[in-house]
């Protein structure tokens, strides 16, 4: 009994199909990304921080988002991080007053859903301790 034939069919990430493997290797997927809503909690002290992220990658790669009150200077814009095992996000303030100019946070996971860890100004990262909560896949209200 000989073998049956099999064609090959190549599809690219968008679901297209392309001649060959070296088009699909070329072919640039589309940027994806998705929002989460955090809370930082120091005590009686709360940001609400909206964080812009790729879904695609884990730890999830944090692109942008804003810190959108309880610290000094609101809104903050977010400018990077990541999101997973371990937290890292890093703004800087978008308003007025005489508060620092960039902040800091990490953190590890741990359960429910939420990082502790500290958070810092102007370089630091580690001058406040912090539990930051994960409230939804979505922006915070």
């Amino acid at each position: 009994m000989a073998d049956a034939a099999v064609a090959e069919v190549y599809v690219d990430a968008t679901g297209r199909s392309q001649k060959s493997l070296d088009d699909v290797n070329g072919a640039s997927p589309q940027a994806v990304t998705n929002t989460a809503c955090l809370e930082l909690i120091n005590g009686i002290v709360s940001f609400v921080i909206d964080v812009t992220f790729d879904p695609i990658t884990y730890p999830f790669a944090i692109s942008g988002g804003t810190i959108k009150s309880g610290i000094c200077g609101a809104p903050w814009a977010v400018t990077s991080g990541i999101m997973g095992a371990s937290l890292r996000i890093d703004a800087t303030r978008q308003g007025t007053g005489s508060c620092a100019n960039t902040i800091i946070i990490v953190g590890e996971l741990q359960g429910p859903p939420s990082w502790r860890g500290t958070y810092g100004f102007d370089g630091s990262a580690s001058a406040f301790k912090h539990t930051t909560l994960f409230r939804a896949w979505e922006s915070c209200p």
